[in-house]
């Protein structure tokens, strides 16, 4: 099964407009767990201006499925994952100021960075996944890490999807495939959406998670929350 991680960070950035507590981010999680979603993501930024990490030590207690955690790993991010221990942690390449995530890893020139990374986190008993391309040596060469996945950056699926759908899930295809060959798991994240996701889901094999918060929260903002995670989950049910 494809399980569904829901990025809550877009929930974070509504509550901090404000300077208050509404939207609860922890009852948003809980609620998103009780709806069927099988994870939670979060990205903090060293500015918080979204998620910020008061946030992740109060979410790691009511998080009962999968807790993911995303960013660059910085001294103060890796403390910050080591103490709170959660299923998955996600090694980003975004600068500070990054708005958003925009590419994976050049992962030769930071061989050595990101395998000791991966090597505190494994000993915490923390499962890694390094956020990537669709460069298939660039995948052998996460693989080198000893990192347990690799995380598919999906924003040239999502922009390709509606000029043709088969030529921008073609390279994702070789992709997981060749990660799959090297022992390594398969997640997928940025800009999949529910015009484009059941399609990327029925064509790409060993695909072990999505992570969607952008177009999934501003889906609610129509439908609710509930029928919103309700319909990304449909989206995960054929093969």
């Amino acid at each position: 099964m494809t399980k569904l991680s829901v990025n809550i960070n877009k929930v974070a950035t509504l509550r901090n407009a404000r300077g208050e507590n509404v939207p609860d981010v922890c009852k948003f999680a809980v609620d998103c767990e009780s709806y069927g979603a099988n994870g939670i993501t979060v990205h903090p930024r060293p500015d918080e201006r979204h998620i910020r990490r008061s946030d992740v030590f109060a979410l790691r207690p009511q998080v009962r499925s999968e807790f993911n955690i995303e960013g660059y790993p910085s001294p103060e991010f890796i403390n910050l994952v080591l103490k709170v221990k959660p299923e998955q942690v996600t090694l980003v390449p975004d600068a500070p100021d990054s708005v958003t995530s925009n590419a994976g890893w050049d992962v030769a020139p930071n061989i050595e960075f990101l395998t000791e990374v991966v090597e505190r986190f494994r000993e915490a008993g923390i499962r890694t996944s390094i956020f990537v391309g669709t460069d298939i040596e660039n995948i052998r060469q996460a693989a080198k890490t000893g990192a347990d996945r690799v995380e598919l950056f999906t924003k040239p699926y999502a922009d390709g999807y509606a000029a043709s759908p088969e030529k921008a899930v073609e390279p994702f295809i070789e992709a997981s495939l060749a990660a799959h060959k090297c022992g390594l798991g398969v997640n997928a994240g940025h800009d999949l959406s529910l015009e484009n996701l059941e399609y990327f889901y029925e064509k790409v094999p060993y695909l072990d998670e999505v992570s969607i918060g952008h177009a999934l929260i501003s889906d609610a903002l129509y439908l609710g929350i509930e029928n919103t995670v309700k319909a990304y989950l449909k989206c995960l049910q054929k093969k």
